[in-house]
């Protein structure tokens, strides 16, 4: 959405008894809601949190708040109100026409980011799906006027008989046929995708992926171990199209670093299966970088939300390093956790990285053995499975067999245990 001039908002926020923890509304995330706005290109001219039992069927906030919020945005000369929870259609409209200006609520407005970031084909197609499967649920909603004024023989306005229902079908029909055509082609990312990942695994290339909280420092990570001179700004969302870069790990070892977008709170679901096309690489990374913010006084809610959506992404049995950045301006550098899977580090300064290599070392060291197995000369095909699965260093055919250097992960040992010497680890 192309803007010509700043846009001037209020901010609304609700938490109801009746909501999950994790849905309500709170001063933080208003502060989070302020940031997205900013991101999006607007200003934040107020705010408003309203404490109800239970939201408002037709205005949310109910009609006093309403009415408060409304001479907020009039003292303001706003044109802009964004809620920081989800709406229903119906409660969009009604406080459209109730506050006379354009509503907002959180999951628009995190998509109307993405629209605006994402440059590659895959990210465009992602964001594109992921509006479409929001509107799509919304489209009755729309239309309910018309259904209620026809319903039980009523009589439809002037101007609205006949087609009404046949064009909300129609739109149906045109956004499933869009929702359609855009998961086939994110398939068709998929298999490219996996084409790679099976040529990666072949050479024995191990794939390292960051991931965390949006605005953790994940860009100025990767930057500081590659150089890959991705720009990293101090703003939500400034990544949305993975990066890969090669990161040398020590001399004669590499492995490739990939950047993913950033989670955060209340993100929208269809957003996160409109991404999995590039949050499934996590599923198959040999290493996860949990790249925390410890300078973030919501530090420990962020890294629990990065972690529940990797667990919904079924990455949660992958390895990981929990990465406590920017441990510079840590304003309780003591209070940092510490555990042998973790690391304080400053990606903007260089402190601690030479650790955390040496820890991402360790991780994929983990489990692995690294043994001469002679094979029988009939036991080519299980040759053929060490070079795909496995790190063969070099193979020598000798009278008695087939000699085979060879790094095997844990799982693979009980395989080839039978052909490896008897000093074997």
């Amino acid at each position: 959405m192309e803007k010509t001039e700043t846009e001037r908002a209020v901010l609304v926020g609700l938490a109801a008894d009746t909501m999950e923890e994790r849905e309500r509304s709170s001063d933080t995330t208003l502060d989070e809601l302020e940031a997205l706005l900013e991101t999006a290109g607007g200003v934040c001219l107020g705010k408003m949190l309203q404490n109800k039992r239970a939201p408002d069927p037709r205005s949310f906030i109910g009609e006093g708040k309403v009415r408060e919020v409304k001479a907020l945005l009039e003292a303001n000369g706003c044109s802009l109100a964004v809620f920081d929870n989800e709406l229903s259609p119906s409660q969009l409209r009604a406080l459209e026409e109730d506050l006379g200006v354009h509503v907002l609520d959180r999951s628009q407005l995190i998509l109307d980011i993405f629209a605006t970031r994402a440059r590659t084909r895959e990210g465009r197609l992602q964001v594109e799906l992921a509006q479409y499967n929001y509107l799509l649920p919304r489209l009755t909603g729309m239309w309910t006027h018309l259904v209620r004024q026809t319903a039980s023989g009523g009589k439809s306005p002037i101007g609205t008989r006949g087609p009404g229902e046949t064009q909300l079908e129609t739109d149906r029909r045109h956004i499933r046929r869009k929702i359609q055509k855009l998961e086939e082609e994110l398939e068709d990312v998929r298999r490219v995708r996996g084409t790679q990942r099976r040529a990666r695994e072949k050479n024995g290339v191990p794939v390292i992926a960051l991931v965390g909280y949006t605005n953790a420092g994940k860009s100025t990570l990767l930057n500081r171990l590659t150089g890959a001179g991705i720009e990293a700004n101090d703003r939500l969302f400034d990544t949305l199209d993975t990066t890969t870069r090669k990161l040398t790990l020590a001399p004669g070892s590499e492995a490739l670093l990939s950047d993913t977008v950033g989670f955060i709170r209340k993100l929208p679901h269809h957003l996160v299966e409109a991404f999995k096309a590039t949050l499934e690489e996590l599923t198959f990374a040999d290493v996860l970088l949990h790249v925390i913010d410890s300078s973030s006084p919501e530090r420990d809610t962020q890294t629990d939300v990065v972690r529940r959506l990797i667990a919904e992404l079924g990455a949660s049995g992958t390895p990981c390093i929990d990465v406590y950045n920017k441990a510079d301006v840590c304003p309780d550098p003591a209070g940092i956790p510490r555990s042998p899977d973790s690391v304080a580090i400053s990606a903007k300064t260089g402190e601690g990285t030479d650790r955390l290599l040496e820890k991402i070392v360790q991780v994929l060291d983990r489990g692995k053995k690294r043994v001469t197995l002679t094979l029988p000369f009939s036991a080519g095909a299980l040759l053929d499975l060490l070079h795909r699965e496995a790190e063969v260093h070099a193979v020598n055919y000798t009278e008695s067999g087939i000699a085979v250097d060879v790094t095997v992960r844990q799982d693979q040992w009980g395989t080839v245990r039978q052909y490896a010497g008897k000093d074997a680890p």
